[in-house]
């Protein structure tokens, strides 16, 4: 079920090119990783990586799309999407299957990380050729839910600008510690605690402890 894939890479840009090589049996050329905008609404997304970059285009255009979005996610439709984007009903139907199509992908399959209030991080896998039956598809998903707990690190270190400590403050307050708990585990007062989360909320934008912990989820910090 193809190479195993190599993490030795310490950038994001390594960890997906490794990726992409241990799936060149089933002929994977483009991957991309979209994830919510922290600041916006619903079904504002963003382009959290891509590789190699002449895909970006393509995903900047899905990230941009209703395909996959909030409608989706608050449907019954599956975690896993599995498309030929080059059967002639879908070209007309969003901008990202021209210009993947014009880079040469036939195929798409596409899973879903779910997240607090309706996000998610929705990876995408791009081929030029169809797929020959379920097997391949249920493989590139496998090597997604395997290579995910690193990319995810790996944006959240890109994205983040939360410290060390107020990272650690926010993970404590949502396995539901009070900040009195908190110090107690991290050995320090009070007080230090409730700075760490005044300092997390300033940075993300929100003026309470449970909107940061969504948005600190959002970007992929805890």
């Amino acid at each position: 079920m193809g190479d195993p894939v190599n993490f030795d890479s310490v950038s994001l840009d390594g960890i997906l090119s490794d990726w992409i090589a241990a799936l060149k049996e089933y002929s994977v050329e483009a991957v991309a990783v979209l994830g919510p905008n922290p600041f916006g609404g619903l079904d504002d997304r963003q382009v959290l990586c891509v590789h190699p970059p002449l895909a970006g285009d393509a995903a900047a255009a899905l990230a941009q799309s209703d395909d996959f979005g909030s409608n989706w996610r608050e449907s019954d439709a599956p975690l896993v999407a599995w498309q030929h984007i080059a059967k002639a009903g879908h070209i007309n139907a969003s901008r990202w299957r021209v210009l993947a199509l014009a880079h040469g992908f036939q195929t798409m399959v596409r899973v879903e990380f779910p997240l607090p209030a309706g996000r998610a991080f929705e990876c995408f896998m791009f081929s030029p050729r169809e797929l020959t039956d379920r097997s391949e598809a249920a493989a590139l998903v496998w090597s997604a839910l395997n290579v995910w707990p690193v990319v995810k690190r790996s944006i959240a270190q890109e994205r983040s600008t939360l410290s060390p400590r107020e990272r650690e403050c926010l993970m404590l307050a949502f396995n539901g510690l009070t900040a009195r708990e908190s110090s107690m585990q991290m050995t320090c007062t009070e007080r230090t605690v409730n700075y760490h989360l005044a300092n997390a909320m300033a940075k993300l934008r929100v003026e309470n402890k449970l909107a940061a912990i969504q948005r600190a989820c959002w970007i992929g910090a805890i």
